[in-house]
């Protein structure tokens, strides 16, 4: 059952530790699968990244974080290497992401900043709700449920964002919230249009927050690793800051040491317009591996 969040939920609990942060942005579908494909890659030549005192997770990010409280890297990609996925669509499946795209673009060229963004996406996902039968986020949850090897919060810290879709307000879940991880998650990846209820309230996609990464919670944090699918392209105007970029340039300024890694040009084509294409997720996935493999040596200095 949804529960009401116990308190507000604005910002972070705090840790004892804060050596390592692992920052998993959002995607989409192939998003999530590249995302366990580099995890999986470091994991098995030999760096665990999962032993991060912080762990952020973004919509596709979030799911990614959740999974991996319950499973090994080794345990979710053979998973996704072995789903047999639906067979594609052409680009009549692609319709619905562009149609978001575009919808997303005309919201972003009339928001004044980003909360005013946050506002009016919250507003146009409310309206999609009152419009609807009221089914979908139960349905989503169950979609959501089915993803996740538990359903447990995990004893580290692991941070899943949102925004509150009546107030535009950004909100970040964790253990000690009193939300389940399943609708954490759930609105963490509500990002199709519509909105996800816990208890009274109704949330949005973590993406909204800032940008697709939300890597500025981890300040403070002395190393960041920064896993970003979209390879840290922002549709906002530069001037509103919240680019990637800009979030690590921050960090750094703060004393941070930050990584990012983005899918190499080779597989760029698996995201983006084709992010929520699940016949991809296999090659998204060994895209990543390979890369986490490639990379091992020197992001192990990096984090030991």
């Amino acid at each position: 059952m949804n529960t009401a969040p116990s308190s507000p939920l604005s910002s972070p609990s705090t840790t004892a530790a804060r050596e390592r942060a692992l920052v998993l942005g959002g995607g989409g579908s192939t998003g999530n699968a590249w995302l366990i494909g580099v995890i999986a890659g470091l994991f098995d030549a030999g760096l665990d990244v999962t032993s991060a005192d912080l762990t952020i997770g973004t919509s596709a990010g979030a799911t990614a974080a959740a999974q991996l409280a319950g499973a090994s890297p080794t345990e979710l990609l053979a998973a996704v290497l072995a789903a047999v996925p639906p067979p594609r669509t052409g680009p009549v499946g692609a319709r619905p992401v562009t149609d978001h795209l575009e919808r997303f673009r005309r919201i972003i060229a009339e928001a004044d900043d980003q909360a005013d963004l946050r506002r009016r996406m919250g507003a146009a996902a409310l309206a999609t709700v009152a419009a609807s039968d009221g089914s979908w986020p139960q349905r989503w949850r169950d979609i959501v449920a089915a993803r996740l090897p538990t359903q447990d919060w995990p004893r580290r810290a692991v941070l899943i964002t949102a925004v509150d879709a009546r107030t535009g307000d950004p909100v970040v879940f964790d253990r000690h919230s009193g939300v389940d991880l399943v609708d954490a998650v759930a609105a963490s990846t509500s990002g199709g249009g519509s909105a996800f209820s816990i208890g009274d309230g109704w949330y949005i996609d973590g993406g909204y927050r800032s940008n697709a990464e939300n890597a500025d919670l981890a300040a403070g944090y002395h190393r960041v690793l920064v896993l970003s699918p979209l390879s840290g392209r922002s549709l906002y105007p530069p001037e509103w800051g919240t680019q990637l970029a800009a979030q690590v340039d921050e960090l750094r300024a703060g004393g941070s040491r930050v990584e990012t890694i983005v899918p190499d040009s080779a597989s760029d084509h698996l995201f983006g317009a084709n992010a929520m294409d699940p016949s991809l997720r296999p090659a998204a996935a060994q895209a990543g591996r390979d890369q986490g493999r490639s990379l091992v040596e020197r992001l192990t200095e990096f984090w030991r």
